[in-house]
């Protein structure tokens, strides 16, 4: 298992992925949290083609804390199947990776 990771969720409320950004920094879970958007999703919900606009909410921690994370977004999130995606950072800027170790609780 890689020892960093990154960690998607969308949302259509800002605010809520503020909230959550707040969360994860405060409880160390995460060592930067980024919101971009809007972006344009369509998808498949309930048999029904949706289109709304969302936000990306990019996570950086430790592979470690990836369960945390999890629990948190699930706790926070106001959609019955938010999106959760965790991908491997195979690599990178040492000294950035080291700054992820730093922040994070590393459990």
């Amino acid at each position: 298992m890689p020892e960093f990771v990154q960690i998607v969720t969308t949302c259509d409320q800002r605010d809520v992925l503020q909230q959550l950004a707040h969360q994860l920094i405060e409880d160390r879970l995460a060592a930067c949290v980024q919101i971009g958007g809007p972006v344009d999703s369509v998808y498949r919900w309930q048999g029904t083609t949706e289109t709304s606009q969302e936000w990306i909410c990019t996570i950086k921690t430790r592979a470690s804390c990836a369960d945390g994370v999890q629990s948190t977004i699930a706790r926070l999130h106001p959609y019955d199947e938010p999106e959760i995606l965790v991908f491997a950072i195979d690599g990178g800027s040492p000294s950035y990776l080291q700054w992820i170790a730093g922040q994070t609780n590393g459990n």
